[in-house]
């Protein structure tokens, strides 16, 4: 178990590694400042297997450090949809006894990797009703020891010293819910949905206890190869089109370019809708007695004309996020939304 003195000046780097780029911050002791931060891009060629993936983001760890003023060895890093399995169950809670081996036993060998070989942690998301019974619905966490073995090794290599491991849907949501901190705001339930290049993950929570988790197989790749097709380009083209007409002033994006971009991901996005909506469906008949009152939608791939898109079709209140708002980013490049992941993770305190 990792020990931490009490006062330190700085914190831990917070490391996010993407499939498309890494993203490092760190913060000071008391995290009120962000100290340093670097995105550095991987090859847009995606990696031909897990083991080509671990030794770019080793390579890029080395590379995106050089030069900055980083402090010290110590990181925590995240597991993603690649590493990290996410299942629901619903259990009778033991009038005494550990609910844990409960757990299990309702899990039996349904869990998307071998329970004996992999590290499990339990999130209890609130008492539900199913039938005439009150259950407890749990959502379970976990890894492959194995490849966790090979993702810690990726930092070491790195010269790194991981000090702990979180998972994105806390960082994501240890993020943005510091930007919530009046006492309504912790009484109110909210959806956050990052969209990343390979999936998004959609995170239901009341102020910073989380109810629900899931990640969808849609995301920033998607869209480039919806803009391949309908425009016959090659991938990095459709990339480089997108990316860098979406990312200018509205009044300078060019709008031909513009439209013909927005109507080849249209079926994309209607899907993304479509499944969000079945989660905020799936809150709506498990979690009764509040509704959601907000989305904030984070990652490199939120933009405001992708917030303005969901938003009438889910007829919800919607935002972009903004990691960086309370704190003064001057190293941060980029779509700010990006930077969730990282700056949750360097925002973590070990009473967490």
């Amino acid at each position: 178990m990792v020990s931490w003195p009490k006062f330190r000046r700085v914190g831990p780097i917070g490391i996010d590694l993407g499939s498309r780029s890494i993203k490092l911050v760190q913060m000071n002791g008391d995290r009120t400042r962000i100290l340093e931060s670097v995105r550095w891009d991987l090859p847009i060629e995606p990696a031909a297997d897990a083991a080509e993936q671990f030794k770019r983001w080793t390579t890029a760890l080395v590379e995106a450090r050089e030069g900055r003023k980083f402090v010290g060895r110590e990181c925590i890093v995240c597991l993603g949809a690649g590493l990290l399995a996410v299942q629901n169950v619903r259990v009778t809670k033991p009038a005494v006894g550990e609910l844990e081996p409960v757990i299990l036993r309702e899990l039996g060998d349904r869990f998307a990797f071998p329970v004996a070989e992999s590290e499990l942690r339990f999130l209890e998301a609130a008492d539900v009703r199913q039938g005439e019974a009150i259950r407890r619905e749990v959502i379970v966490l976990g890894c492959h020891r194995p490849q966790l073995d090979q993702f810690l090794a990726v930092v070491d290599d790195a010269g790194l010293k991981p000090v702990a491991v979180d998972i994105e849907p806390q960082a994501i949501l240890r993020c943005y819910d510091a930007q919530y901190r009046r006492d309504e705001d912790r009484e109110q339930r909210s959806i956050v949905v990052h969209v990343g290049n390979s999936n998004s993950a959609v995170i239901i929570a009341q102020g910073d206890e989380i109810l629900f988790i899931k990640y969808i197989d849609l995301g920033g790749k998607h869209f480039d190869e919806a803009v391949a097709r309908h425009l016959k380009m090659d991938l990095p083209a459709a990339w480089a089109l997108r990316r860098n007409n979406g990312d200018r002033r509205a009044d300078l994006q060019d709008p031909e370019i513009a439209r013909s971009v927005n109507e080849a991901i249209r079926p994309v996005v209607d899907r993304l809708a479509n499944e969000v909506s079945l989660c905020i469906r799936y809150h709506s008949v498990t979690f009764r007695g509040k509704p959601l009152v907000r989305m904030v939608l984070g990652g490199g791939e939120a933009t405001q004309n992708l917030v303005e898109r969901l938003a009438a079709r889910l007829d919800l209140k919607c935002e972009l996020g903004d990691p960086f708002r309370a704190y003064v980013a001057t190293q941060a490049t980029g779509r700010r939304s990006q930077w969730d992941i990282a700056v949750g993770m360097a925002m973590r305190r070990f009473d967490d």
